[in-house]
């Protein structure tokens, strides 16, 4: 094993009614989780969504209404996934820009606060489109020399996803072969929410859309406090909002 690990790493890959994190569901989840000691333990569920999914969806991934009807919800799983994820960083294929965001949006709907503070996330999709800039397939043929079998089958993809990044890792030693290493060298994305409604410049979180975009947005409340009202009201992520409410409570502790 190239990678060297102090702790484990959960790689996971989602699938879902759809791309929209703010109102789309996971049908299927698969995590393949690698130890220091280089031991791989896997976890995949069938997830009852409690929504219709699309048929373009299924065309996709495969997974219809009738397969996932007598699987657990999200929230009747969540529990289960937390603990094998806990104390994890984590990796996928495009995960910090879906993936993980997706399955937190999940998590608070079902009520249970998951924490990415202090994980590292490490996107093998990053260090292929800095390389070599192709899609997961491709990758795995260039890297692996493998044809990926089940393309779009969660666990096929998560597992071709950490031999991807495996095989990056012997092929360009440069990078480094620590989780810490890896993430330098990808640019870690300092993210405030993972909609990336904001996002941080020199430090100060700003909003990234609409009429505020690149603004303070402890500047949009104190001047437009109404705008606060409106973004809970609105259709956007959970975790959006969530973060929102954090700026907005530590800028009344500020006038305190």
């Amino acid at each position: 094993m190239n990678l060297q690990l102090t702790r484990p790493i959960a790689f996971i890959d989602l699938e879902t009614t759809g791309i929209n994190i703010s109102t789309d569901k996971i049908v299927e989840i698969a995590i393949v989780k690698i130890s220091p000691d280089g031991s791989k333990l896997v976890k995949r569920k069938l997830i009852n969504p409690q929504m219709p999914i699309p048929a373009g969806s299924s065309e996709v991934h495969g997974i219809t209404d009738e397969m996932v009807k007598d699987a657990p919800t999200f929230k009747q799983a969540a529990n289960e996934i937390k603990q094998f994820i806990d104390n994890c960083d984590l990796g996928g294929y495009n995960s910090n820009r879906f993936d993980v965001p997706m399955l937190i949006e999940e998590f608070l709907r079902a009520g249970i606060e998951f924490s990415t503070d202090g994980k590292k996330m490490i996107d093998a999709q990053k260090i292929f489109h800095q390389m070599e800039q192709r899609t997961l397939t491709a990758a795995y043929k260039f890297y692996c020399d493998k044809t990926l079998e089940g393309a779009h089958g969660a666990e096929a993809d998560a597992t071709a996803t950490w031999e991807v990044l495996d095989a990056q890792l012997a092929r360009y030693p440069q990078i480094g072969n620590t989780v810490e290493a890896i993430a330098k060298f990808t640019g870690e994305d300092e993210i405030v929410d993972f909609a990336r409604r904001f996002v941080k410049e020199k430090g100060i979180e700003v909003f990234n859309f609409g009429k505020h975009k690149g603004k303070p947005v402890t500047q949009v409340l104190k001047e437009e406090p109404q705008y606060y009202d409106w973004m809970m009201k609105g259709d956007f992520a959970m975790n959006t909002k969530q973060k929102f409410t954090e700026i907005l409570n530590r800028t009344l502790l500020k006038k305190q």
